[in-house]
């Protein structure tokens, strides 16, 4: 392989940015078609397409987003130069995209993120939203990984993959009793106020079921889909409240909370969602291989 020729990388990342060849033929005084040939020139050398056509839009490939990625570091490092000749250093970093689903636990998220929290050559970005948004924006390669509490949908053709990174407990949690009294499961669920994840919640559905069995309708206070929500609630309200320890990790230490009891028949799983990648993000690979000691990844 030739050496790259950076006129034409400069090219390509006008063009990646600006989202078409007319606004970055305009902001580089040159025609549209010889950016276009350059680009051409730039995907032969690599031997990847970097652009694909939907309608009048340029939308980067998986080969055109990881060579945007090493563009910027390229020209990043460019303005570096300048400004380190110049007195005015700045430092290089490494950036992880993350999304999370909107109603998963705050500090599942953040011990997932420890190992690169603080440093000082990595920059997190955190996006929250539903699975099917997340996913969406998974598979157009703008985040790296997906978190959240069920594994994403499969089929032979999907290029997806789940890694499961954790399974918690799921246990019944309120404020102490005045009383002291012993809390009776599930006796006591027919009289006592509960606080609820919302039917979306895999662990609602297997604790409905097991409610059933055994017999008992419950006094449904509230049903929440945010587990921060659902925590604050906890603090605030007498009853009981179904969620992972981990949720409420710091008043349980702290006694604000206390565990009344867990629920043997259910659990919480955390996965992390990838799209198989041919050059997948190295600080993501680091991170699934912190968790991969503890929890064998699942395809």
């Amino acid at each position: 392989m030739r050496d790259l020729n950076y006129n034409h990388l400069r090219y390509f990342w006008a063009v990646a940015h600006e989202g078409s060849l007319t606004r970055a033929a305009e902001h580089m005084s040159l025609s549209q078609s010889a950016i276009s040939v350059q680009i051409q020139k730039l995907e032969h050398q690599m031997g990847h397409a970097l652009f694909e056509r939907a309608g009048k839009k340029l939308i980067l490939t998986e080969a055109g987003r990881i060579a945007l990625d090493y563009a910027d570091t390229v020209f990043k490092a460019g303005d570096e130069l300048m400004s380190t000749m110049r007195g005015r250093p700045l430092a290089s970093r490494q950036v992880l995209k993350v999304g999370a689903l909107t109603t998963l636990s705050r500090n599942f998220q953040l011990e997932f993120l420890r190992p690169l929290i603080g440093r000082s050559d990595v920059e997190l970005i955190v996006r929250s939203g539903n699975l099917r948004d997340l996913l969406a924006q998974l598979e157009a390669h703008a985040v790296d990984v997906v978190l959240a509490n069920s594994a994403a949908p499969r089929d032979a053709r999907s290029p997806l993959r789940n890694h499961l990174l954790n399974e918690q407990p799921v246990s019944l949690v309120g404020r102490p009793r005045p009383d002291r009294r012993k809390f009776r499961f599930p006796d006591d669920l027919r009289t006592e106020p509960l606080l609820l994840p919302s039917l979306d919640s895999d662990i609602r559905v297997a604790f409905d079921r097991v409610l059933e069995l055994a017999g008992i309708r419950p006094n449904i206070l509230a049903e929440v889909d945010d587990m921060a929500m659902l925590r604050l609630l906890a603090r605030e309200r007498d009853g009981v409240t179904l969620v992972p320890p981990i949720v409420v990790r710091d008043e349980l230490e702290s006694a604000i909370l206390v565990e009344h009891c867990r629920i043997s028949d259910v659990t919480e799983r955390f996965y992390a969602i990838v799209q198989k990648r041919r050059f997948p993000n190295r600080l993501l690979l680091e991170l699934l291989g912190e968790t991969s000691r503890k929890v064998e990844g699942i395809a």
